[in-house]
């Protein structure tokens, strides 16, 4: 079973791409690859000592017609997927760019919100510390007046 992608534009742009769309983005994917050109020169290499020095009877003799004829056709079949695949990758830009700016709204509202809870949280701390200033000034007083209301003044029972 496939992985399936966690981001949102590649599920769109990848998982459930159209075939066509999937074979473009792998050929495009080979054509852009060192293991292309490698091959490329190989086969060329091959091709050219093959006609040149090995044949007796070369199938496709200087100026390489036949050659040329590939690689006509290998650049008449190249340039269109490449352009596809390249409107592909300008639209998984643009939907990886829209999805960043709607996470980044989200989290903006978050911060929002955590921003309006933490002030709401300092109002209160705010007002618990000033009563915490009232009922010490009130202890205070108290004691400089010597003692609670009603209380002896020596501190002793009798």
């Amino acid at each position: 079973m496939p992985r399936r992608s966690r981001s949102p534009v590649n599920v769109k742009l990848i998982d459930e791409a159209p075939l066509g769309a999937r074979i473009a983005d792998r050929v495009t994917g080979l054509l852009g690859s060192w293991t292309f050109i490698i091959i490329q020169t190989i086969v060329v290499g091959l091709w050219l000592i093959g006609n040149i020095a090995l044949l007796t009877r070369p199938f496709d003799p200087y100026p390489f017609i036949l050659l040329n004829l590939a690689f006509s056709t290998q650049a008449a079949y190249a340039a269109p997927l490449i352009l596809l695949a390249g409107n592909r990758a300008a639209l998984r830009d643009r939907l990886t760019l829209e999805h960043a700016a709607a996470e980044a709204d989200i989290e903006d509202e978050q911060n929002r919100r955590l921003l309006a809870g933490n002030t709401e949280i300092l109002k209160q701390v705010a007002a618990l510390e000033q009563r915490i200033l009232d009922t010490e000034k009130s202890i205070l007083a108290a004691i400089a007046d010597g003692g609670p209301a009603g209380a002896p003044a020596g501190g002793t029972r009798t």
